[in-house]
């Protein structure tokens, strides 16, 4: 809440100053502030809807990078394929840092419950430890697990590759993160500096949260 509310302040404050010598009326620099206009929603969309938030960061990672691994029959090694979309998650989750993730286990339909559980669990971690291996670091994964056989992608009780999977998916987002790096911490800077008098438009802080 603190972190919502200062970032709100900021916001506020460079209003005020802004508009202090306009006009009623007056629209100058329409394209500069529709910048700002579009980057504040951003933010608001960021801290107001996460789950929006989390629907947008799904769609992006989808489009980079495939999210689904695909496993032989009975096995959980990754092949070259696996390993090529797995690579390119890399690539995705290393541009953003503040995302966590899941990892998740599927099997067909063949052999028992039990088994397949153990299986899918398996499978997801071959694929965790992959991108750990890559670079992501182990804390962004909050989740790896097997939903073995319940989940099936084709319904069917015989051998389906496109069943035995694992499958990334965004399910969270550092508190911080809004897309720029203006979390509450660099905000309350600004405003500091702002009441002292300095000039808060040439601070440059880095959106890195981690290091791998």
């Amino acid at each position: 809440m603190q972190r919502i509310s200062t970032s709100l302040l900021v916001v506020a404050a460079f209003g005020v100053a802004g508009c202090a010598n306009q006009i009623a009326g007056d629209s100058p620099n329409q394209g500069v502030y529709g910048l700002a206009a579009a980057h504040n929603e951003r933010v608001q969309i960021a801290y107001g809807d996460p789950v929006e938030r989390l629907r947008a960061l799904n769609a992006a990672f989808k489009a980079a990078a495939p999210d689904t691994v695909t496993f032989e029959f009975d096995q959980s090694g990754l092949d070259q394929t696996a390993r090529s979309a797995l690579d390119q998650q890399v690539a995705w989750l290393k541009a953003n840092r503040s995302v966590r993730i899941a990892v998740i286990g599927h099997t067909d339909l063949v052999g028992g419950e039990g088994y397949n559980n153990r299986l899918g669990k398996r499978r997801a971690q071959a694929a965790a430890n992959y991108l750990v291996s890559k670079g992501v670091a182990r804390k962004r994964i909050d989740v790896v697990e097997s939903r073995g056989e319940r989940e099936p992608v084709i319904e069917t009780a015989e051998r389906e590759r496109r069943n035995r999977r694992s499958v990334t998916e965004v399910v969270g987002f550092d508190f911080s993160f809004v897309g720029t790096g203006l979390d509450g911490e660099y905000a309350q800077r600004v405003y500091d500096r702002y009441q002292a008098g300095g000039n808060v438009t040439t601070e440059t802080e880095s959106t890195d949260v981690e290091s791998n």
